[in-house]
């Protein structure tokens, strides 16, 4: 494992944390500290958000934050679960300008709150879409 996971496991509480190649590195920390974690690999160690990626699994809505070492070519994931019955996690897009879009597709196709973001309006949907409809939502 690198450096840095060592810091993040001292740091936050990670779990699951996985070397899948040498240049893919999974981990998990609950969501109430993706904010903190987010701000720790951007701010104090220089990685580039890259996107994030959500699916709807029967443990609630998974979510992948992917962070990139440049200078190493590793990609950090890191996972974060977010419980049907409270789908709310704090947005990354005050400190994060470019989680902006990805945070709103992820609100708008699956229905997860981003609390603290700017603007939640949709991206892909039609103007009559009924907003209380979630395309990307298991049997919806």
């Amino acid at each position: 494992m690198t450096e840095l996971c060592r810091q993040l496991e001292k740091k936050f509480e990670v779990t699951g944390l996985k070397e899948h190649t040498p240049k893919r590195i999974y981990m998990e920390v609950p969501r109430r500290q993706i904010s903190d974690v987010a701000k720790f690999l951007f701010q104090e160690h220089a990685l580039r958000f890259c996107i994030a990626t959500a699916t709807d699994t029967r443990r609630g809505f998974e979510i992948l934050y992917h962070f990139g070492e440049d200078k190493t070519g590793i990609i950090y994931s890191i996972r974060v679960f977010v419980p049907k019955d409270d789908p709310r996690i704090a947005s990354l897009a005050p400190s994060l300008p470019a989680a902006n879009w990805i945070e709103r597709e992820i609100h708008e196709l699956l229905g997860v709150d981003f609390d603290g973001h700017p603007n939640l309006e949709p991206l892909l949907t039609a103007e009559d879409w009924p907003r209380d409809r979630y395309p990307l939502r298991r049997g919806e």
